[in-house]
């Protein structure tokens, strides 16, 4: 029996062998992970009135994990050239009517179904139309790829259906609009939560991306320290706010600065690394900085951190419910009604704006002959000596423009938190933020994006299950590098070419 679906001879249409083999190849991967999750999920220890252990059957739980790899085993039918965005768009509409059978209220318990919950026989039969729909919106979804076809900048030029720069335009007004969409949907305390603990983190995890994306994606340098530079950015904005009284903007460029120096002071030792050995060296820097910070108590504060950093404030006005005698607040200058909600969307909008231009500047400076430069680099060091590039200005230009961003979201990062400390900067977060760039594809913005709203956007879904939110991050990660080895969108093609298909040289 084939476990792996045979692909379209023209590579367009799926058959119905083709859809069959997939339907098995998803059974089997069903079945699999029914076995997987059977201990893992279906039961949980929980402690008694009587102070004793007992088992808790959480049956719904291993119904959602089994429907949800059912449901991505179709991601194999949108393996076409240019259909990733159907095979998005059906990645997240199958998994949203899958996980609408992981509410608590659906308790699988032998007493019966709980009070204000379901019984057996409802969960069961949505469970049964969950799996039959699945297949169908993969089919829909196929054929709507047809439609949904993302073509090559190439094909886009000669009149395709939709260009890379209408997908950018379609997310940046996505993006422009989601604190109000949030509001509209769940409602002003509902909404805080999905901008704070979602918009806002995913936008600073975009913004650390495109930063590394210099550095890996551009340069082609291995970085594992990068949350140095982060940590360097909020501890330095922390001390400035709290030792000396500057606000936000004003702490902005210097703390951009320092980190900006602390790439200079870790591209110096690594200029004769690459590969493996540079990884290494940068993720030992990495280290350093985080046990200096907890060691160094008198002037970072060590493990306690630092409390009470200054907030930003929208041109002098703080979004406080009550401001020093003399002052005005937010709400108070524009005649509002003292909510949380102000803080949080003036928040989502300044990391939104400091995202874009860390974008535009990338985009912009890649077109500049340092931008070549890395991307020479990159391709290969031996032939960039050649070409009488300076091997050691580019590195280190590389190592300072990454660090300076990300020194900018660490600020951010203080200024939104206010309060740091250095359990904050490990290691897993540079190795998030290089998988967002590594699955995205090495040297693309837009990948960059996608996968962060993939990596950090499915952990948020599965806050409610805590410990199993590292299994939906991994689990994220497998089904990228199974569905797209290269990266969400792979794209490492020069600037400039000397010799452009269809131009003059």
């Amino acid at each position: 029996m084939a476990l792996k679906p045979k692909a379209d001879v023209a590579g367009d249409e799926i058959t119905v062998a083709t859809f069959g083999n997939t339907f098995v190849a998803g059974l089997w991967a069903a079945l699999l992970t029914f076995g997987l999750a059977v201990p893992i999920l279906a039961l949980r220890t929980d402690q008694n009135m009587a102070n004793q252990l007992v088992l808790v059957p959480r049956w719904n739980y291993v119904v959602v994990a089994v429907l949800a790899i059912f449901a991505l085993s179709f991601l194999r039918l949108f393996k076409g050239e240019g259909k990733w965005f159907a095979g998005l768009l059906y990645t997240v509409i199958s998994l949203a009517a899958v996980f609408l059978v992981g509410d608590d209220r659906f308790d699988l318990s032998l007493t019966g179904a709980p009070p204000g919950g379901v019984t057996t026989a409802t969960f069961l039969a949505k469970m049964l139309a969950g799996a039959l729909i699945v297949p169908a919106l993969a089919f829909v979804f196929d054929k709507l790829g047809h439609v949904l076809r993302v073509p090559a900048p190439t094909a886009a030029a000669a009149g395709g259906i939709v260009s890379a720069k209408t997908v950018a335009r379609a997310g940046g007004l996505l993006l422009a609009v989601y604190p109000f969409l949030a509001l509209a949907l769940v409602g002003q305390a509902g909404s805080i939560k999905w901008i704070d603990n979602f918009g806002i983190q995913i936008l600073i995890s975009i913004m650390l991306g495109w930063g590394l994306n210099i550095v890996v994606g551009l340069a082609g340098l291995l970085d594992l320290g990068y949350v140095a530079f982060y940590a360097v950015g909020a501890y330095s904005y922390a001390l400035m706010s709290t030792s000396w009284g500057m606000s936000f903007w004003e702490c902005l460029p210097l703390a951009g600065a320092l980190a900006a120096l602390f790439g200079i002071t870790l591209g110096f030792p690594v200029l004769r690394l690459r590969g493996d050995y540079l990884a290494i060296v940068t993720l030992g820097f990495g280290e350093m900085i985080r046990i200096v910070l907890i060691n160094w108590w008198w002037f970072t504060g060590g493990p306690n951190g630092i409390n009470d950093v200054q907030r930003p404030s929208f041109f002098g006005l703080p979004f406080e419910r009550n401001a020093p005698e003399g002052t005005d607040t937010f709400h108070t200058f524009f005649g509002l009604e003292y909510s949380a909600y102000h803080r949080v969307v003036f928040l989502y909008f300044l990391i939104l704006a400091f995202a874009l231009i860390t974008n535009w500047f990338t985009l912009r400076i890649r077109k500049l002959p340092l931008g070549r430069a890395w991307e020479a680099l990159r391709e290969d060091e031996i032939a960039c000596r050649a070409l009488g590039i300076n091997p050691t200005n580019t590195k280190l230009s590389a190592f300072a423009i990454g660090a300076m961003f990300a020194g900018f979201a660490g600020s951010f990062f203080a200024a939104r938190q206010g309060f740091v400390s250095p359990e904050s900067f490990v290691f897993i977060e540079s190795a998030v933020i290089l998988a967002i760039v590594v699955l995205g594809g090495l040297g693309s913005q837009t990948g960059v994006v996608l996968a962060a709203l993939v990596l950090i956007g499915v952990p948020e879904f599965f806050r409610e299950l805590k410990d199993y939110r590292m299994l939906a991050f991994g689990l994220g990660m497998v089904l990228i590098m199974i569905w797209r080895p290269g990266g969400l969108l792979a794209h490492r093609d020069p600037t400039i070419r000397l010799n452009p298909v269809g131009g003059r040289r």
